[in-house]
């Protein structure tokens, strides 16, 4: 779902390369939310950079009429266009036949035919915007001439849409008309501007409904001819596609909801069962390269840095990328599949219970790969409270950052075992905390909806997809693409991230690591044949009195009663940047100092970790209670970024980090209590 600019460069010919912007779609030049608002700003500042010499109306074939009432609005601003029609496939079994030649000259503008899925018109297409380019001797000049109004604007409102065009300076009577009903909030018109206009507009009696009302009639009053002459359908009543008849299962609201659940349930048992054999390899791999450095490298602090610092920090994280990209490869299927839009068909009625509606599900939903454009993708929803709460409760869905957490938590403490011989308990945990966020999510939402106060009614009318096969292609390429953005975007994360540990957990207070050198060294010259045992508790004395150290155990009686040491402390600290820093973290404490570093895994480190009474550090109690704080935390500086940026304040991304972070505390000390 696109949500904001998105921009491209694309081969038309040899002699031709266009820059190109995707913009967010929309049924008309009047917008209703926040992603409509993106494109109308472009299209309508003739100063703007951003600003086509082309547009390209992307048109739905078996909705047509609906879709040619915003290309008939893009011809009256005077900026050449080109139509494609797509879903030709589905039109036709609805049993629409469309006359493309004569829509073109109805329209009076080219009218390709394309499939993009199969590649089909893209030729033709790019070979119509070269030539619709070449025809347009002056791209800033001469549009009127060469695109004539599609409706009579003069006609329904007067001698001042001529002033207004003068005044602005405009080529165009549909932009003069679109500055008469917004100017005093187009940030393009001086101040000048307003008030020579808002003069002009009161000496008309200008009334803006009864103008944009006329307006409209007058389109679809046009358009109603073109669809008469170019579009006849078989028979008066529509077919019903094979998307219709999967639908009145899968829309059913007992058997749709069952089959969602299903649903869910494959995917968080597949981000295990696929991503076991990746992952294992990339362990292994890791392993025989700390131990083939461990071999080939002599003894000294550039060795510790490398293989306890470096390479454990990134091996730690970088076996989890099987994983993000199984989630993201499953998103893709369910988005491309027409799938993913039932679901907030389905949830609308939970969602308004919660005091939300069914296009918060997206967001919300998106919010399981990463919160950052799930919440930029919170700009369809129109009305500004309950995008506002959407905002403040997408970051308590489970996203991609949390899964690594949440798998190496879920291997220590939960058995690999199956239930009735055919379900993975792993996976049915993976799926429990992702609902518990779901819930949480809408609970929150109910209490927000009491304390927002807002008149705004809204209703939820969404466009449902046909179903099509997958895009193979496109999933595979979305699989790498995550991946290499998670592996490059953490990866920097990471590596900083793991030096500054490295150093932290390795140097202390000089007279602190002066007097723990002495003590070791007089107890092994004491014990010689202890010397294996001595020097394991030598490293481990020193790193709880370095920097690092020092920072955990100050931190250590918060975080105490909720059953976590201070090794744990240090990557609740350090995860704030990123989630995913929590297992870099673990994987670096767990290696400094520890000559055989590269012989044990990360997960059995962890397993042997003891307490200072003898007790493993990471029991039932102590592994659900983290796995509970963060499902809950905001550990994430991004998304507190892009909250304040969709928000333009500081208030809101304050409230949500507190709330999330009390949420957080008061569930883990819950669990850890009553389980310990």
């Amino acid at each position: 779902m696109t949500v904001d600019k998105k921009t491209g460069v694309s081969k038309i010919s040899e002699s031709l390369t266009a820059h190109i912007i995707d913009l967010p779609g929309t049924y008309s030049l009047y917008p209703k939310s926040a992603d409509e608002q993106v494109t109308y700003e472009v299209l309508l500042n003739q100063k703007s950079a951003d600003r086509p010499d082309l547009i390209i109306v992307i048109a739905d074939a078996s909705n047509l009429k609906r879709n040619l009432l915003f290309c008939s609005q893009i011809i009256d601003l005077k900026i050449p266009v080109v139509m494609t029609l797509t879903m030709m496939d589905i039109a036709d079994e609805k049993g629409i036949t469309i006359d493309a030649a004569a829509l073109e000259r109805l329209m009076g503008v080219p009218v390709i035919p394309i499939n993009p899925r199969k590649n089909k018109g893209i030729s033709q297409l790019k070979k119509t915007i070269g030539n619709t380019r070449e025809n347009q001797t002056s791209l800033r000049g001469g549009r009127e001439l060469l695109l004539p109004d599609f409706i009579d604007l003069p006609a329904i409102t007067g001698e001042w849409l001529q002033e207004i065009k003068n005044i602005c300076g405009l080529n165009s009577n549909y932009a003069a008309l679109h500055i008469a009903c917004n100017y005093s909030e187009l940030r393009y018109i001086n101040a000048a501007q307003r008030i020579r206009i808002a003069a002009l507009l009161g000496e008309a009696g200008f009334q803006k409904s009864r103008v944009q009302a006329a307006e409209i009639m007058q389109r679809y009053k046009r358009i109603e001819t073109i669809m008469q002459q170019c579009v006849a359908t078989e028979s008066p009543m529509k077919k019903m596609v094979v998307s219709d008849r999967i639908d009145k299962i899968l829309l059913h609201p007992v058997w749709g909801n069952l089959i969602l659940l299903l649903v869910l349930f494959l995917v968080f048992q597949s981000i295990f069962w696929l991503a076991k054999y990746p992952m294992d390899w990339l362990e292994l791999g890791f392993a025989w390269a700390g131990n083939g450095l461990n071999t080939i490298l002599p003894s000294g602090i550039f060795k510790d840095l490398l293989i306890n610092g470096l390479l454990a920090g990134v091996g730690g994280i970088a076996v989890f990328v099987p994983q993000i990209m199984i989630l993201f490869g499953l998103i893709t299927i369910l988005e491309d599949s027409g799938y993913m839009a039932r679901i907030s068909f389905l949830t609308d009625r939970i969602m308004r219970a919660a005091g939300l509606n069914g296009r918060s599900v997206m967001p919300l939903i998106s919010g399981m790969a990463c919160a950052v454009p799930a919440i930029m993708s919170a700009r369809t929803i129109q009305n500004k409270k309950e995008r506002l709460i959407t905002i403040m409760v997408t970051p308590l869905m489970s996203c991609s950052a949390r899964l690594p957490v949440y798998t190496i938590l879920i291997a220590l403490v939960i058995p690999d075992r199956r239930l009735l011989g055919l379900f993975n308990l792993q996976g049915l945990v993976l799926m429990g905390l992702y609902l518990l966020g779901f819930f949480m999510a809408l609970i929150v939402s109910r209490v927000m909806n009491y304390i927002i106060k807002a008149k705004e009614r809204t209703f939820f009318l969404m466009e449902l997809p046909v179903y099509r096969a997958p895009r193979w292609k496109n999933v595979g390429l979305t699989m790498i693409e995550k991946g290499k953005i998670f592996i490059k975007d953490v990866g920097k994360i990471i590596i900083v991230l793991s030096l500054i540990l490295w150093a932290m957990a390795a140097f202390g207070p000089p007279a602190q690591m002066k007097a723990v050198d002495e003590k070791y060294t007089e107890m092994v010259r004491l014990h010689p044949e202890q010397q294996t045992e001595i020097t394991r508790e030598h490293a481990t004395a020193k790193l709880e009195h370095s920097f690092a150290g020092i920072m955990g155990h100050g931190i250590e009686p918060i975080i105490r009663p909720l059953g976590y040491d201070w090794k744990i402390g240090i990557a609740l600290v350090t995860s704030f940047a990123a989630r995913e820093v929590f297992v870099g973290t673990m994987a670096t404490l767990y290696s400094v100092g520890d000559s055989d570093a590269s012989k044990e895994t990360l997960n059995e480190k962890m397993k042997a970790a003891k307490r200072e009474d003898g007790t493993p550090v990471y029991t039932l109690a102590t592994g659900l209670s983290l796995l509970i704080f963060y499902v809950f935390a905001m550990q994430c500086m991004s998304t507190l970024a892009i909250v304040k940026r969709e928000t333009r304040s500081w208030k809101y991304p304050v409230i949500q980090f507190v709330y999330m972070f009390g949420l957080a505390y008061l569930s883990s000390l819950l669990i850890y209590q009553l389980l310990k």
